[in-house]
């Protein structure tokens, strides 16, 4: 396997607190790896410093052996998508969806030569959306397909990491269970590798190969999932899965 993405000791210290100390993984080509914890663990740092939204205090990240700072952000951007938590809030709100996704085609010269609206409607698809979806702002759309859309946008550019951010917690448990089946589809069929952060173990474990679980920006452990599951090491561990139901 190649590897993608390897944090080497991830520091960061915000005014009056540790946001994360000492983080070390490193991610492979079709790997799907979990983040969990409570909210103020560490989690919205990392995606943070992965997704350029904040600049690296301490330690090292490397893009596909790369230094993360040699990287342009136009090659970043063609290597890593992220979808959030709150697709509403990242799609322009005076957009139409065919907009914003015209936009990553042209942003990266994708599809030459191939019709823009047939493009699309073969992105859509994949993701369980209609042709009327494209022609609807982003406030017309639900929770799921907003969701769906985010995802079909992230999938255009072919990415080799995409950065799942809460991509559940703000979706009803029914949809919920939707986009993670989606989510499990793409992940058999493409070659990207996962980060996947969220504070729902049960919900991470069904998803990730391997699990590190974070408190109070500090890795408390880390290890496969199955293993996790059935034996974990930290008591922290144990509370998580008994709250979230695998306990």
């Amino acid at each position: 396997m190649k590897s993608i993405l390897r944090c080497q000791n991830l520091t960061y210290f915000y005014k009056n607190d540790v946001g994360i100390k000492n983080i070390n993984f490193e991610l492979f080509t079709g790997q799907a790896l979990g983040l969990v914890g409570e909210s103020g663990s560490g989690k919205s740092t990392i995606a943070q410093l992965l997704c350029r939204l904040m600049t690296l205090q301490e330690g090292s990240i490397t893009l596909f052996d790369k230094p993360f700072q040699t990287v342009s952000d136009k090659e970043f951007y063609r290597l890593v998508q992220y979808i959030p938590q709150n697709p509403q809030e990242f799609f322009h709100p005076k957009r139409r969806i065919k907009e914003s996704l015209e936009e990553a085609i042209d942003n990266f010269k994708l599809f030459p030569g191939e019709n823009k609206l047939d493009v699309l409607m073969r992105s859509i698809s994949e993701v369980g959306l209609k042709e009327s979806h494209l022609y609807q702002f982003p406030h017309q759309l639900s929770g799921g397909e907003c969701q769906r859309a985010s995802i079909a946008r992230a999938l255009l550019v072919n990415p080799s990491l995409i950065i799942c951010d809460e991509v559940t917690s703000a979706l009803d448990v029914t949809i919920q269970a939707e986009i993670m089946k989606l989510l499990g589809k793409i992940k058999e069929k493409h070659d990207a590798a996962f980060l996947f952060i969220g504070h729902d173990i049960a919900l991470v474990s069904q998803f990730c190969e391997q699990i590190i679980v974070l408190k109070d920006g500090q890795v408390v452990e880390q290890a496969d999932t199955l293993a996790m599951v059935r034996h974990p090491r930290s008591s922290y561990t144990k509370l998580l899965l008994e709250a979230y139901g695998n306990g």
